[in-house]
């Protein structure tokens, strides 16, 4: 059961929003500030399948933070002259 102190209805679209990520989970923006790169190196390694999302909405994925620090470490530069993440 999740705890309802933890999630916010939007009225206009009736969709639940976490206010804060479950544990061990964390947001793309904070996946981001933890790996020091842009939240677009985040959403650019699920689009290359180094990050998987865990839950979340679509506007709103959340990932597992273990899976956000393997990503960050297996991130390599895949065409010469581009810089690592």
């Amino acid at each position: 059961m999740v705890d309802p102190a933890r999630l916010r209805a939007l009225s206009h679209t009736g969709v639940m929003e976490f206010i804060v990520p479950p544990l061990g989970t964390v947001t793309t923006d904070l996946a981001a500030l933890n790996c020091g790169v842009r939240p677009a190196t985040i959403r650019d390694w699920v689009r290359r399948g180094l990050l998987t999302r865990c839950g979340g909405t679509p506007r709103r994925p959340l990932y597992r933070l273990a899976d956000v620090e393997a990503a960050r470490y297996a991130a390599k530069p895949n065409r010469p002259g581009q810089r690592a993440a």
